[in-house]
């Protein structure tokens, strides 16, 4: 990984989700400007604030895909991820930052 590059695998599937009632909402329903979660698997040496394994929040939009050893990756600038989840953070936080 080269300069401020993060190198993160999505957590679900793309396509159909459930709601939080187990109603199911197909793909091509209609929804706002929604981010995404995804872990971190490979970072640059000039990533300040992501390590391996973290949970970053991304817009799906602003992405590069990528495809190693037949698994699909998105490549990110550090500075487009909008908040990190990591175990890391005080016990007193919320957990995420940015």
């Amino acid at each position: 990984m080269l300069h401020d590059r993060v190198l993160v695998r999505q957590d679900g599937a793309e396509g159909e989700r459930r709601s939080s009632a187990g109603i199911v909402i197909p793909a091509t329903a209609s929804v706002g400007r929604r981010l995404s979660w995804a872990t971190a698997v490979g970072v640059g040496p000039n990533v300040r604030s992501i390590v391996v394994g973290d949970r970053v929040l991304f817009d799906p939009d602003d992405r590069s895909e990528v495809e190693l050893h037949g698994r699909e990756y998105v490549l990110l600038r550090e500075r487009d991820v909008h908040a990190v989840a990591a175990s890391r953070v005080e016990s007193d936080g919320t957990g995420l930052y940015l």
